[in-house]
């Protein structure tokens, strides 16, 4: 609470909040974003300009497009798609330096600076932060942790036998996900659910930002090393989530690849077991997101190693990246002002012209504060017999290499736990969202 309001704690949350994976390298700054050098000048390293720094690569953006023009409940009510260009600072703090709260730039929507009126940026912050918890929640959240481990899970049952090994696998990453799922729709999404009452967003706006997120969904989208190569975020700093999740997913990976390889000899056994191919084939169709032959996700495995790295992919989403999403909630949207879920006045068409009555008009009113408290708190809670990440208590596998494997993968893990907790010992604040002991399993709340 002491630092919410601080430019530094603003841009730690896109590395380590709850929604650490908007964040990108800005190689070159959008037209839609007419951000000058001369009005971000005083914010760099003295001497150079915006242009090198861009090519050094310690410019950043987050763009909220996935939200324009989606409607809302009502003429009281604003959802706006802002865009946010950040800057690595000589202390490797990534910053904000500029701020636009709509996609369209013109005299109506100005560029929001940290020299600006205090008012007039925090409120700009503000905007940022409502539609990245917005986005969070339907997005990172609900669509790509939760209702797709539930394809997954689908699948599994409707292609894999219990005797299949691939099953016994999966088996400990599915549990509860399609019951917890069952709850979200009918009191989260629905059309009179949480979202809608906390945020602006209707039923059918609700349903919008999901069909918009799944048009740019792709099996490489769920792979954490791609995914984080693909937004040039593998040398930005103190992104801890980033390295916690690939010591996670170099962990699964490698204890999938040795299960793989105990029961399948060659590439040529991965081919010709129809129920994995059965599997691959349905995960694919339920994964479909047009109208087209085109599907982003694989139909058809030919090797051991993508069979690994498919398996991996859906053990990692359904324990950490979900734990990574999900269980920071109490923390980072708790106090209200850090992340409104709703905004009830529209944003300022010029600068100068706004205090703190205008700021506390345009905050959730203390009935949705109370609802966001209360359901981020309980979604933030783990489960009284939570199973934790390689953990496989049932012992549906009876062979001893696979017994063997999976207390490796065991030890491991508990040496990834060490390695954060050392390393949190010397934070400020610790990043914990990724330790394997708080990884759930499966999604389960």
């Amino acid at each position: 609470m002491q630092d919410w309001n601080k430019d530094y704690m603003f841009g730690y949350q896109f590395l380590n909040g709850c929604n650490p994976v908007m964040i990108r390298k800005c190689k070159e700054i959008p037209d839609k974003f007419p951000v000058k050098h001369e009005m971000v000048k005083g914010f760099l390293k003295k001497g150079v300009t915006l242009q090198e720094e861009l090519e050094a690569g310690k410019i950043y953006i987050v763009d909220y497009d996935i939200l324009e023009g989606v409607l809302t409940s009502s003429d009281q009510v604003c959802l706006n798609a802002p865009l946010c260009l950040l800057y690595k600072n000589r202390l490797d703090q990534i910053v904000p330096i500029a701020i636009q709260l709509s996609q369209t730039p013109g005299e109506k929507s100005p560029i929001f600076l940290p020299s600006d009126n205090e008012y007039d940026w925090m409120l700009a912050k503000m905007w940022v932060k409502s539609a990245d918890f917005i986005v969070h929640q339907l997005v990172t959240h609900l669509l790509k942790t939760h209702m797709i481990s539930e394809v997954f899970e689908i699948a599994m049952h409707r292609q894999l036998p219990a005797v299949h090994p691939v099953y016994k696998l999966l088996k400990p990453h599915v549990r509860f996900t399609i019951a917890i799922n069952a709850v979200a729709r009918e009191k989260l999404i629905s059309e009179n659910g949480v979202i809608s009452k906390i945020s602006s967003l209707t039923g059918d706006g609700i349903a919008k930002v999901i069909r918009r997120a799944m048009e740019t969904l792709s099996y490489e989208s769920l792979c954490f090393p791609e995914t984080i190569e693909a937004r040039g975020m593998k040398d930005a700093p103190k992104y801890y989530y980033r390295d916690d999740g690939m010591k996670i997913w170099e962990a699964i990976h490698n204890f999938v690849s040795a299960v793989v390889e105990i029961y399948y000899e060659s590439d040529e056994t991965v081919q010709s077991d129809g129920e994995i191919q059965g599997f691959v084939k349905d995960v694919s169709f339920g994964m479909n997101n047009s109208d087209s032959d085109h599907c982003p996700f694989p139909e058809f495995l030919n090797t051991r190693e993508e069979l690994v790295k498919y398996l991996t992919v859906v053990i990692f989403t359904a324990s950490a990246q979900h734990a990574a999403v999900n269980f920071g909630q109490i923390d980072w949207y708790g106090y209200i002002p850090n992340s409104p879920s709703i905004m009830r006045k529209p944003p300022p068409e010029l600068k100068g012209q706004v205090d703190m009555d205008y700021i506390m008009e345009s905050l959730p009113d203390h009935k949705r504060s109370c609802l966001v408290l209360g359901t981020v708190w309980d979604l933030s809670q783990f489960q009284k017999k939570e199973l934790f990440l390689g953990t496989y208590p049932e012992m549906c596998f009876t062979e001893q290499p696979v017994k063997e494997a999976i207390k490796t993968f065991g030890e491991k893990l508990d040496e990834v736990t060490k390695e954060i907790r050392s390393r949190n010992e010397g934070l400020p604040m610790a990043y914990c969202y990724l330790s394997p002991d708080k990884i759930p399993n499966s999604v389960a709340i």
